[in-house]
């Protein structure tokens, strides 16, 4: 008996039995959540190397594209289109890793030693430290006897707290590091062993993303009808836009300020350069709330050295980011995602107590294109009630009752 594919009750049999299997899995999740959030967690661990490489290969596209699109100018002309493809793609991907791993390395070989050794010292002299900022206070307040002893009763509870936690919980913690890298060795080297296959699934995905995009698309027309595959891959272009730019964007400014903050910080004499730097670039990849979660425990850091350094680096901090948020940002990022400053802080504060720190970086791009289809959908039900799309238009509707007349009316 030949079967007929085509026919009706077989597609609703078909649209039946798959609602049937997926109600079943939905109250089998349900009733066995544990066990299914164990298997999430096996599956994630087993395609950590592709999470990496693609991570990877995600923030390194611009600079593979960019040296494909130069290389494939100046060689087409004498190898010919195809050879000249394979051999910019080649010589690109090589040259990216290169940079890469010189940038990475350069960074770590300056930046961990002299971190580690700003951590350690400054756990090491915290005691003396806010001894002597308790003394600077009292001098400086010495004419106000109810501030000054408030003060002394606030400083000098808190700093024997802080003192036991750092000298008994920090300082162990920093001086047992590798110790507890022995105890976790099997830990780091699976860590290591899903990077360097990240780095090669990196390599192979930016040779072969052509090849990828091409099969995407090859998949998308085969199953969508032509007008709803040509708007999902718009669509997808869009959100790679959004992504790309926003995430690229403020790598680059947050790399800006930590190179402004250093320069600045040495000229000045100021202590833990370093440290101080790192916080702040690494903290202002945040948005919005970054400048400030960077700038305080830097200022605590340097006040236990210097109170009058530490003021002077909250001065400079917040002109660090008037130039940061007024200049700096506005040109690497310009308007990236297209969100007004409420929905920036919601989208942060979400996604930050989702998912922590990557949250509160990927939180703003996702809001983005949330909030873009959704203003899209609001603009096609306008149009097809003849209503303007201005939104201004709409804040005068207070009076429309009193009025009697608006433009609404005249529609």
């Amino acid at each position: 008996m030949k079967i007929n594919y085509n026919s009706p009750y077989l597609k609703w049999g078909l649209t039946a039995f798959i609602v049937l299997c997926s109600t079943i899995v939905f109250f089998f999740a349900i009733f066995r959540l544990t066990g299914v959030i164990e298997g999430i967690h096996v599956v994630v661990k087993i395609l950590m190397p592709f999470v990496y490489g693609l991570v990877i290969a995600y923030l390194l596209c611009p600079v593979y594209n960019f040296f494909t699109r130069h290389l494939y100018k100046n060689v087409n002309g004498f190898l010919g289109k195809p050879r000249a493809l394979t051999f910019s793609r080649v010589l690109s991907t090589t040259i990216t890793m290169i940079i890469a791993f010189i940038v990475v390395g350069g960074l770590v070989s300056m930046v961990l030693p002299q971190m580690l050794d700003s951590l350690i010292s400054v756990v090491r002299t915290a005691p003396e430290s806010f001894s002597k900022l308790l003394n600077w206070a009292e001098a400086k307040l010495s004419s106000n006897r109810d501030i000054n002893a408030a003060l002394k009763m606030f400083m000098g509870d808190y700093t024997l707290k802080l003192n036991d936690w750092l000298q008994n919980d920090v300082l162990p913690w920093l001086l047992t590091v590798a110790a507890q890298v022995s105890t976790g060795l099997m830990d780091i080297m699976r860590f290591f062993k899903d990077f360097l296959i990240g780095i090669i699934i990196c390599i192979y995905f930016l040779n072969s993303k052509e090849l990828f995009k091409a099969q995407s698309k090859k998949l998308t027309f085969a199953a969508l009808k032509k007008e709803n595959a040509r708007m999902l891959i718009q669509e997808a272009r869009f959100i790679n836009k959004t992504f790309s730019g926003f995430i690229s964007g403020k790598l680059i400014d947050s790399a800006i300020m930590g190179v402004i903050c250093f320069v600045v910080m040495t000229i000045m004499h100021m202590p833990y350069i370093m440290l101080v730097s790192v916080i702040v670039g690494v903290t202002n990849i945040i948005p919005f709330f970054g400048p400030f979660i960077g700038a305080i425990p830097s200022t605590i850091i340097i006040l236990t050295a210097s109170p009058i350094q530490g003021l002077y680096f909250v001065i400079f901090i917040l002109i660090l980011q008037q130039i940061d948020g007024n200049i700096i940002g506005p040109k690497i990022l310009g308007d990236s995602t297209g969100l007004p400053s409420f929905w920036v802080m919601f989208a942060i504060l979400i996604g930050g107590g989702l998912f922590g720190f990557v949250g509160m970086v990927v939180g703003i791009p996702i809001f983005a294109i949330i909030y873009a289809y959704f203003s899209r959908i609001v603009d096609y039900k306008l149009k097809k009630k003849n209503l303007p799309l201005n939104t201004d238009l709409y804040k005068d509707l207070s009076d429309y009752d009193e009025t009697g007349r608006n433009w609404l009316d005249e529609i």
